[in-house]
């Protein structure tokens, strides 16, 4: 049953309109102000408010500016006396859905009801759309609906129940942590730890001991037996972040590991027993690094079972739009703030960037933008000088990244989408431009993703 708030400071329009809408199948609340309206509304929670524009004390715009700042806020429908029509038409800016005039007819008030409620009910279809979008563009604390996550999808999805050993592979920031989380989240070992380490962050001299444990005395530090991150991860999942970072040495000890199932702690003779399933994640090229001898093969053989890439923000530019829809509402959560979105023109810039930094540079963007914005809505000036004056260099520079090789990519592919632009698409103009044979170009444009 629909509810219905009357406020009214004159008695027998009350009287009126309760008698009226009950007989019509509303649950109705009288208020003789704006001041009792609101401590009624608090309880009653109306699903509409039929208030004069004119009252002593709260006047009707003042009511519904109150009421239009709750964040479930009523329909409202406001009512003017002859002469007060330009009051009702300040009332809908202030967040009033509609107006009667008085003295009103029956009809009126019904029509305006009925209209109000047909309002809510596209409101919550609506709603209710979005929010079957969301959650189908939602995927184990991931957002992503191109088709390129959505391959991610699938593939955790196969690989979660298996304990073969995963190796991710993709640039920083692209969100690899959220990918390992997902593959033990969705898996049988769920209810089991889920341990992360990042292989380049700890000391070579402290990494055996953190990785495999020592015993109590095995060097001068060690004044008590430790197990390892291994022994920790036991039942569960062990996510190596940056494994290329490992030095030759422990990555003898981690083949055993994953070969055997067993490990010895330093300075212990006898060996233990583990069951972890082991999840690995890179930003190098391991098989360069194989080649180059900085990786042992067999290693990279026993990590690479089920690869997977995850891809970069500029390849999946379709989820761009989510992923700052979800940045601004968790941001507006976690700051207290109440952003309601970005501009057009903010939204082109952000469309054209090449995001190197990938989905973690784009949070850091948004976030920065939110604490230095002045308005409800984001717009270009509340972007960093990278988007919207774009230099190659300077933004690759700007992220902190220092791999020459993504640096190299970076500009390359942003000379390419630059010459394309100038020369309208024509492919061969553009190669000229750029002092590159036809055939390279084509093979850089698909390399690169480019459409």
């Amino acid at each position: 049953m629909p509810r219905v708030l009357v406020v009214d400071d004159e008695e027998n329009i009350r009287l009126v309109l309760r008698t009226m809408l009950r007989k019509h199948g509303y649950e109705v609340r009288v208020a003789s102000s704006g001041e009792e309206a609101l401590e009624v509304a608090e309880d009653f929670g109306p699903d509409f408010v039929i208030a004069d524009v004119r009252m002593g004390g709260m006047s009707g715009i003042e009511l519904t500016q109150a009421l239009s700042a709750e964040a479930a806020s009523p329909t409202i429908i406001v009512m003017s006396a002859y002469g007060s029509i330009e009051l009702a038409l300040e009332a809908m800016k202030a967040g009033a859905y509609d107006y009667v005039s008085k003295p009103f007819k029956q009809d009126e008030v019904l029509l305006a009801l009925r209209k109000a409620e047909e309002r809510e009910a596209l409101k919550r279809e609506n709603r209710a759309l979005k929010q079957e979008l969301k959650e189908r563009s939602r995927f184990a604390g991931m957002i992503g609906r191109s088709e390129e996550m959505r391959k991610v999808f699938r593939m955790i999805e196969k690989a979660a129940n298996f304990d073969t050993t995963v190796l991710i592979q993709g640039e920083s920031g692209v969100g690899k942590e959220l990918v390992a989380r997902a593959l033990h989240e969705r898996g049988s070992r769920a209810d089991a730890h889920f341990v992360a380490v990042n292989c380049g962050a700890i000391p070579e001299s402290l990494l055996e001991s953190e990785l495999f444990g020592h015993k109590r005395g095995a060097f001068t530090d060690a004044t008590n037996d430790k197990p390892g991150l291994f022994e920790e991860a036991s039942g569960g999942t062990l996510f190596l972040d940056e494994v290329g970072e490992l030095p030759l040495a422990t990555q003898v000890k981690l083949l055993r590991v994953l070969q055997e199932g067993t490990l010895r702690r330093l300075g212990e003779t006898a060996d233990r027993t583990v069951d972890v399933r082991v999840v690995a994640a890179t930003v190098r090229v391991l098989k360069d690094e194989v080649d180059e001898g900085r990786f042992r093969e067999d290693l990279y053989y026993r990590l690479n079972v089920l690869p997977l890439t995850v891809p970069p923000l500029r390849q999946r530019k379709d989820d761009l739009t989510l992923l700052i829809e979800h940045f601004l509402e968790r941001n507006n959560q976690r700051l207290g703030t109440k952003i309601e979105g970005i501009s057009r023109k903010a939204q082109k810039l952000m469309l054209a960037y090449h995001w190197p930094g990938n989905v973690r540079e784009l949070e850091n963007v948004l976030e920065r933008a939110i604490v230095l914005s002045e308005n409800d809505v984001l717009d270009e000036t509340d972007l960093p000088d990278r988007l919207r004056e774009p230099d190659p260099v300077q933004a690759v520079l700007a992220t902190g990244e220092l791999s020459i090789k993504k640096t190299q990519r970076y500009i390359e592919e942003t000379l390419i989408r630059k010459a394309l632009e100038e020369t309208g698409g024509n492919r061969t103009r553009a190669s000229k431009l750029l002092e590159l044979s036809h055939r390279a170009l084509l093979y850089k444009i698909k390399d690169y993703g480019i459409t």
